[in-house]
């Protein structure tokens, strides 16, 4: 990997737009750009300066554009950096890129400008990974989360415990250089101490996954139940749009059809099902397969009966979901159609009436989520682990320190300590990126967007 190259690219959603701002970063950014702008000579500005002029190809004007700059350090990849504003045009965009590219800069890769930062210490691994997050934060919660760990929340706690870990290996190193004299310079009963809260430390994080991962991509509730309840009525009423296709004719919906709506800055992915019944059409039976595959996978189950079915029915059905041990919620649509009786003696099952048709009960049920999921109050101040990457590690590491503890309890020799711990920081290391390889690099950075 070379940083001595300068890339170009678009840093705004391509398509037609008001402006565009093109990206340069390298050693010859400045030089680049002041070759083809016609204005204030660029390379003899102060950084973090705006600066308007003309981009032009020899005698052809191309654009009217502003130029910022961002003279190293002094920026997000710590080495020269212009960005371009000029009109949103595709034409444009791609004339001024072009130009760029024939006057010696370089396309650059996905994500290769937060490589480039990473590489050159602007931040952590764990870090430039939250940028990619924030960029794809679509709640509060998930933009509170990413924002927390880019700031280094999550690194700076890693990094407390790689530093006690370490003290530790460099005792235990310096035993093996004296091992000839059988002197113990690392305090076994003061290593337990520290290995047992690191783990400690560990649990709480690996376990924050389970939350951190929901927030990240939204909790999953599947709308499951008979066919022709109202799924795909409840559906449009939540979205307040004509989502899924709503008919009397039973087995309408034959796939599930999923969308999102944030409520109280939480994401919720609603999952419309194929209605649950003995069918012989091959079609509709698939569609019922993935219904239970769904339900399985879900988060809460949001479970439809009606006005028009027994109370012995619904308990058989209520009976039939507690098998799955996954919360669920019971909604009775068509709850206007019912007599005062009629609801008196399902309130005992602890329903949810609701009106999909009309509307009716829609925002209570809104309120019923949140507290079913428990996530309105979760203080997105603390380290939530949200990276399958960073889970793993993590428990990998307390593998490692477990082995370390079980030595430690069951003497064996200094070198054998030493592996464990080194094991340890090895996939700390990951995390954050002091421990790397190519290929890991090259898995997380092409998952971003390219200009960024």
């Amino acid at each position: 990997m070379t940083n001595q190259d300068t890339i170009i690219a678009l840093s705004t959603p391509p398509g037609s737009g008001a402006i565009g701002v093109i990206r340069l970063s390298g050693p010859d950014a400045i030089a680049l750009v002041n070759s083809v702008f016609y204005g204030k000579d660029l390379e003899e500005q102060d950084s973090h300066t705006l600066h308007f002029g003309l981009i032009k190809d020899g005698g052809q004007i191309v654009d009217e554009v502003v130029a910022g700059l961002f003279v190293a350090p002094k920026s997000y990849t710590k080495e020269n950096v212009v960005e371009i504003s000029c009109h949103g045009s595709n034409y444009i965009i791609q004339q001024i890129i072009n130009l760029l590219i024939s006057r010696g800069a370089r396309a650059a890769k996905p994500g290769e400008f937060t490589l480039r930062a990473f590489l050159n210490g602007a931040f952590d691994l764990s870090q430039a990974e939250a940028v990619a997050d924030l960029i794809a934060s679509n709640s509060k919660a998930s933009h509170d989360v990413a924002m927390q760990q880019m700031r280094g929340g999550f690194a700076n706690e890693l990094k407390a415990l790689r530093e006690q870990l370490i003290h530790f290996a460099s005792m235990i190193e310096l035993e093996l250089d004296f091992a000839e004299e059988d002197v113990e310079f690392a305090n076994r009963e003061q290593l337990r101490n520290l290995v047992t809260r690191i783990n400690h430390v560990l649990s709480r994080l690996i376990s924050s996954f389970e939350l951190g991962n929901v927030i990240k991509n939204g909790v999953p509730i599947v709308i499951a139940g008979k066919p022709n309840v109202g799924k795909s009525t409840l559906l449009n009423a939540l979205l307040n749009e004509e989502r899924a296709i709503v008919s009397d004719i039973a087995g309408t919906t034959r796939d599930t059809i999923e969308d999102e709506l944030t409520i109280g800055g939480i994401v919720f992915r609603f999952i419309d099902t194929a209605g649950i019944r003995d069918t012989a059409d091959v079609i509709e039976a698939l569609g019922v397969e993935r219904t239970l595959e769904k339900m399985k996978q879900a988060k809460l189950i949001i479970y439809m009966a009606d006005a028009a079915q027994s109370t012995d029915e619904i308990e058989e059905q209520v009976r039939g979901l507690a098998k799955l041990e996954i919360p669920y919620l019971i909604l009775l649509n068509k709850a206007d159609l019912l007599s005062p009786q009629k609801k008196e003696e399902l309130a005992r099952l602890q329903v949810v009436f609701i009106s999909a048709k009309e509307k009716l009960g829609i925002d209570e049920l809104k309120e019923t989520l949140l507290e079913q999921v428990n996530l309105h109050h979760i203080n997105t101040s603390e380290t939530l682990v949200t990276n399958i990457r960073h889970v793993e590690a993590l428990k990998q590491t307390e593998n490692a320190l477990h082995r370390v503890l079980e030595n430690v309890d069951n003497p064996v020799t200094s070198d054998f300590l030493a592996m464990d711990i080194k094991q340890a920081l090895h996939y700390l290391g990951e995390i954050t990126g002091t421990v790397t390889t190519d290929d890991l690099l090259e898995n997380i950075f092409t998952k971003f967007c390219i200009g960024k």
